[in-house]
């Protein structure tokens, strides 16, 4: 079974995410470097990403901003386009193909509709608001893997972050990191492998 991570993978929307997330911290956060405490936080899910820069920032964050931000976040990301190939690529794989995000279902499901890249995984969706630990946790890929009746050893994971690649690889999972969304660079692949990631690939259909 191959099972893609949604952002970063199948949608390019980490920058957009990014940029949205620095420009709503900057308006809260004046004199803040933001971009530099958010961008290592990438691949978490948005919640614990604010949590993450208020700690490093030794800066507050209410809980309706905490809201605001996420729901700016998500209605920015769910129209990003397509990770450039990735719909041909996924055309040519001839095995069960489900969706492992650290996302939450409603804002999955509406960009792969929105995209056309729903057609590839029907309702086979796991995110991260339907099990009890998000990533880096396993829980979701176990999930998928027990709800869909394959072994974690039978899986390959497509990840684009730390986060998806230590996930994956905990749930006993072989893991190919991807670089080919528009926030990576080639700098990464080390540091993919070096956390569980069998093999690189930096767009959607040569690996690296």
């Amino acid at each position: 079974m191959l099972v893609c991570d949604c952002d970063g993978v199948l949608i390019d929307s980490e920058t957009i995410a990014a940029d949205v997330l620095v420009r709503e911290l900057e308006a809260r956060w004046p004199g803040v470097a933001v971009r530099p405490i958010v961008m290592p936080l990438l691949g978490l899910r948005t919640e614990r990403v604010l949590g993450g820069a208020s700690a490093r920032a030794g800066r507050a964050l209410a809980d309706s901003d905490i809201e605001a931000i996420r729901r700016s976040v998500e209605a920015a990301a769910v129209e990003a386009p397509i990770v450039d190939g990735i719909d041909a690529a996924l055309a040519q794989v001839d095995l069960t193909i489900a969706c492992a995000s650290n996302s939450r279902r409603h804002y999955v499901d509406a960009a792969l509709r929105r995209t056309g890249l729903k057609r590839f995984f029907g309702e086979r969706l796991f995110c991260a608001d339907g099990v009890a630990r998000p990533k880096p946790a396993p829980d979701v890929y176990l999930a998928a893997a027990h709800t869909l009746g394959v072994a974690p050893s039978r899986c390959l994971v497509v990840e684009d972050s730390a986060t998806g690649v230590t996930a994956a690889a905990a749930a006993g999972m072989t893991v190919l990191g991807f670089i080919g969304g528009g926030h990576t660079s080639p700098s990464q692949v080390d540091a993919l492998r070096g956390i569980g990631a069998q093999w690189v690939a930096t767009g959607a259909v040569q690996p690296y």
